[in-house]
């Protein structure tokens, strides 16, 4: 027989044993301070980055130490950090947009049940995401995080909780310094540099086995769940789908795991990169994103009757999406470059149409259980803030299903060879956001106004910028 396994003590304070709490082996998240100190003091964590996304979906923060970070200390970011370009300018006053004059603190509330450690970091080192909130207390409205909690909680008050599950796909690519040469694909342990054309290849994985094992591992530490990671089509692309989950969960996740997938490559001198179109003439990147709803009371998907059918709110949310999707584009193709990725006749859907497993159109149904029934929205690209992505896909929703909006009849052949039904640059883009008032008010005025000046204001910073096209094609002919 064997003998009763031992139970994992520690040193108490009081110089005895104690039962180790079972709360300070959570991988990702604790309850309260309390156990945020004995947490921290089991891992023996130094350091905590306090992080939050900003517009971009960059990590912003404070470092300090553990002991400091448990004792009340009150952290807090100047609100211009949610104003920001991503070159690091500031956008021009109008529009429904100020910049505040004060440019006032806003206060960091560490949202507990994110902490987790940084497994890259030498020292022993923990991260938190934050929530912001003015000094009164009231939610910050145009911040990233505040934004989809704002769309959940109109999904809420009718009783019906959203559930989502990512799928992001990325590029490792040489380091490149001199951001005026072109990108390349890696070099993998064949010796040779990737090519394209490899989608779902397992040797196209095996290339890069020890940074996959490294990616792996990273996230097991910070009690990320990876789904499946899989070859795509582009030399050196690589896709990473996640479990379904609760929206603010899964966009930490996305949040997260673009850090960490950055680092992981870093280690073995290389940069992942989650730009669109980082390589000419080679696939984008995406992030799609499955989305179905669920009745609180019920714990039901509303997509499918008791016969297995699709329900009215089933294609009223497809509706929503066909209406409103088009003038939500600012928050699924943010950049000029995420227009390079769609292209008529290409792999990225540049239409407003739906079908049953049809990855020709915006959003497709995938085949699936009555139980499991979902749409997935496949216009997103990789370089999206995923707080935004989501907010603006499940409000598309929301809008369709409290509007009853009907859908259009399903595509059953190739949908994005005819014409395009999407904004084709940047400006337009941010006018036809602008222009929907009904989506403006379901994610925030504020938040809307802040971030199509951030656009606007992007848009100016590229048109600085003399591209390789111009030299080529202008500077002897015209």
């Amino acid at each position: 027989m064997m003998p009763p396994a031992k139970k994992e003590v520690r040193p108490s304070s009081r110089g005895g044993r104690a039962r180790t709490p079972a709360f300070v082996k959570n991988l990702r998240g604790v309850k309260n301070w309390k156990e945020v100190s004995e947490w921290l003091e089991w891992r023996g964590i130094e350091d905590i980055e306090c992080i939050t996304p900003d517009q971009a979906g960059v990590a912003r923060g404070k470092m300090m130490p553990s002991k400091k970070f448990t004792s009340n200390t009150s952290l807090a970011l100047p609100s211009a950090v949610f104003m920001t370009t991503i070159s690091g300018g500031y956008p021009e006053d109008g529009n429904g947009f100020h910049y505040p004059e004060d440019d006032g603190d806003l206060k960091l509330m560490p949202d507990l049940s994110t902490l987790t450690v940084v497994p890259w970091e030498e020292d022993p080192t923990a991260a938190v995401i934050c929530d912001l909130v003015h000094q009164d207390g009231r939610s910050v409205e145009f911040t990233p995080r505040n934004v989809l909690k704002r769309v959940l909680a109109a999904y809420d008050k009718l009783g019906l909780r959203p559930v989502v599950a990512p799928e992001i796909e990325f590029y490792l690519v040489r380091k490149n310094p001199d951001p005026d040469y072109p990108l390349t694909p890696p070099v993998g342990r064949s010796g040779r540099a990737i090519g394209g054309g490899a989608g779902y290849s397992i040797a196209g994985v095996n290339e890069f086995d020890e940074l996959i094992d490294d990616i792996y591992h990273f996230s097991e530490s910070q009690g990320l769940e990876i789904d499946t990671l899989i070859h795509e089509e582009g030399a050196g692309q690589l896709e990473i789908n996640l479990r379904h989950g609760d929206p603010i969960e899964l966009a930490d996740q996305v949040f997260m795991f673009k850090r960490t997938i950055r680092e992981a490559a870093l280690k073995h001198e290389i940069y992942a990169t989650f730009m669109a179109k980082p390589i000419q003439g080679q696939p984008g990147s995406a992030m799609h994103i499955h989305q179905s709803i669920i009745d609180k009371k019920t714990g039901k998907n509303i997509f499918s009757a008791e016969d297995g059918s699709e329900t009215e709110a089933f294609f009223h949310f497809i509706g929503g999406m066909q209406k409103h999707v088009p003038n939500a584009l600012v928050m699924f193709a943010p950049y000029v470059n995420s227009y390079r990725r769609l292209t008529q006749a290409a792999s990225a859907p540049v239409n407003n149409k739906w079908g049953y497993d049809n990855r020709t159109t915006a959003f497709r149904v995938p085949r699936s259980d009555p139980a499991a029934r979902r749409v997935e929205n496949r216009i997103p690209s990789s370089d999206a803030n995923p707080y935004l992505a989501l907010a603006a896909s499940l409000a598309c929703g929301l809008i369709g299903i409290t509007r009853k909006i009907k859908a259009e009849p399903p595509v059953l052949t190739t949908a994005n060879a005819d014409e395009i039904d999407l904004p084709r640059s940047l400006l337009e883009a941010v006018d036809l956001f602008e222009g929907d008032e009904e989506l403006c008010a379901l994610l925030g005025k504020s938040f809307a106004a802040t971030y199509a000046a951030i656009k606007r204001a992007e848009f100016e910073t590229f048109m600085e910028v003399i591209s390789p096209w111009e030299r080529e094609y202008l500077l002897l002919n015209v």
